[in-house]
């Protein structure tokens, strides 16, 4: 899989996210998960498990906590997606 940048990373989580908000809800880097979309931990873990299968990669469960904002979320599946 070729190497995605930060933009192309964004771009599809606020496609995947997008399903999960509220049709009134603006998501944006700053919008925070739990919080603001008011996610439940059901809904985070199908979140991951979509990341995972679009971005052939395995997402380390025990980082999830130190994830707030849709930025913190790209940024380590940036990490992650590209060694």
């Amino acid at each position: 899989m070729p190497e995605k940048n930060y933009s192309e990373i964004l771009e599809d989580v606020l496609k995947i996210l997008e399903r999960f908000a509220k049709p009134s809800e603006k998501i944006s880097e700053e919008t925070e998960l739990v919080r603001d979309l008011e996610l439940d931990s059901l809904q985070v873990m199908e979140i991951v498990q979509e990341v995972e299968d679009s971005f052939d990669i395995l997402f380390p469960l025990n980082d999830i906590s130190g994830i707030r904002t849709v930025k913190d979320f790209v940024l380590k599946i940036q990490k992650e997606a590209n060694p």
